[in-house]
């Protein structure tokens, strides 16, 4: 064969060979996923749940009239600093301050009958005591004057005027006892009437309070919507009444937030809170969760949800947060979010919450050359669990490789994971269309120049 024809051939080799190794590679990049990673690094996970909600005081009251009347006086405005007992206003009460001073005016009458009528208990008591002594002397006369009487020393007549003597002492006496009696009757009968004026001037004196209204506490005036000369009427059943006023002791302040029914669970007690006022601007005032609810609360009407409620309405819980530091100046109603704090993971082997996926353990398969590795049945017949896990980088074989991660805390972007990953393993994070689909053990190509900065690692 002339040398011309060997080139030919050696170069018709090449030809062929240069083609099918670039077909080869062309099949091969074509079955490579184009994805994003990151690597597990060590950080403080901290679990947070938020929610919105306002400002209250756990204190407070609203004052509301006990009857009809119109607003004669008013001693305070909104704003004011009130404290307990003080004056804070008043009704239209002529008739029932009227109906008061007759009761006064007739308990101090009874009450000089009752003094006078205890003297004349006294003369009387002294008129009893006198005539005793005096029927004494009389009973003594006359059984002197009948012994001598028998004895024939002493007239008739002086006889008979002893006996009238003592029989008039018997009689008397028993007049004064009756009159100390009757004295001490109308006693009793005057402390009685005394005691039933007083009762009566109680009476009068609640019912003319409930016109006069006074503060049942220390704190502000924080609502107010009455002015003098507005009529103001009591509640009766399914009709609430008028209110005056509310008073608030604004010293322990509250926050009442509602926490969703998917975040519930992880809310408790004594949990530590960051509350942001929206009138304060981007301070955090700190405080912890003091009351979880139990009632779960209808989002869109806030009423309390009940068995006949439809499953597909969003459910809220009330969550009460009480601020440890409350500002000067603080008011009710004020809008307000908080952030709970529901766990805390030091020193956690974190991935990014895109990172971790699920795969049916049909999809899941060894590769041949991994001997220690069964294989998983393609055709599987019961329904099996959805494994978690992660796909972590084979730098070797560029490969994706699903790893099962049992997960602990979620941050706000990244999650713990407990096992499976260790810090330093290459996940993939993404994209979402390739991440959705990626099958184990798939080739890869990793391109991280579009992932976003805050994807770009994880703290230390």
């Amino acid at each position: 064969m002339s040398p011309g024809k060997k080139l030919l051939l050696f170069v018709a080799i090449l030809v062929v060979l240069g083609g099918v190794v670039a077909v080869t590679l062309l099949r091969q990049n074509r079955d490579q996923v184009t994805v994003q990673t990151e690597r597990a690094g060590v950080e403080t996970i901290v679990a947070q749940v938020t929610a919105s909600g306002e400002i209250s005081p756990k204190t407070y009251a609203d004052i509301s009239p006990n009857n009809v009347g119109q607003i004669t006086n008013l001693y305070v405005k909104e704003g004011d600093r009130v404290h307990a007992g003080q004056l804070l206003a008043k009704l239209w009460n002529v008739q029932q301050a009227a109906q008061v001073a007759a009761m006064q005016a007739s308990l101090k009458t009874t009450e000089a009958n009752l003094a006078a009528q205890q003297a004349a208990l006294g003369t009387a008591a002294a008129e009893v005591y006198r005539d005793t002594a005096q029927l004494a002397t009389a009973r003594q006369n006359w059984r002197r004057a009948q012994a001598l009487y028998e004895d024939q020393l002493l007239a008739l007549s002086d006889f008979q005027t002893q006996q009238a003597n003592y029989k008039t002492a018997v009689a008397q006496l028993r007049v004064s006892q009756a009159t100390e009696k009757q004295s001490r009757a109308q006693v009793a009968s005057l402390q009685a009437q005394i005691s039933q004026s007083r009762a009566n001037l109680r009476s009068a004196e609640d019912v003319l309070s409930r016109t006069e209204f006074r503060s049942p506490l220390n704190g502000i005036v924080t609502y107010l919507p009455v002015h003098v000369g507005d009529t103001v009427v009591m509640g009766i059943q399914n009709s609430p009444g008028s209110v005056l006023m509310r008073v608030a002791d604004m010293s322990v302040v509250l926050a009442k937030v509602q926490v969703d029914e998917t975040d519930i669970a992880a809310v408790h007690l004594g949990q530590p809170a960051e509350i942001t006022i929206d009138a304060y601007g981007d301070r955090q005032f700190p405080g912890h969760v003091t009351v979880v609810g139990d009632t779960a609360i209808l989002r869109s009407t806030g009423a309390a949800a009940t068995s006949a409620t439809g499953t597909d309405q969003a459910k809220d819980f009330k969550v009460t947060i009480q601020l440890d530091h409350p500002p000067q100046g603080i008011r009710p109603g004020l809008s307000c979010t908080a952030t709970i704090t529901t766990g805390t993971a030091p020193h956690a082997v974190a991935v990014p919450l895109q990172a971790i996926v699920e795969r049916d353990p049909s999809q899941l398969k060894a590769p041949a050359a991994n001997a220690d590795r069964p294989a998983v049945p393609s055709t599987v017949t019961a329904k099996q669990t959805p494994i978690q896990g992660v796909f972590v980088v084979d730098p070797k074989t560029m490969t994706a490789t699903f790893v099962p991660a049992a997960t602990g805390i979620t941050g706000v972007d990244h999650i713990q994971v407990l096992s499976g990953v260790k810090a330093g393993a290459e996940v993939v994070t993404g994209p979402y269309s390739a991440l959705r689909t990626l099958a184990d053990h798939a080739p890869i190509k990793v391109d991280n120049s579009l992932a976003t900065p805050n994807a770009a690692g994880t703290g230390s």
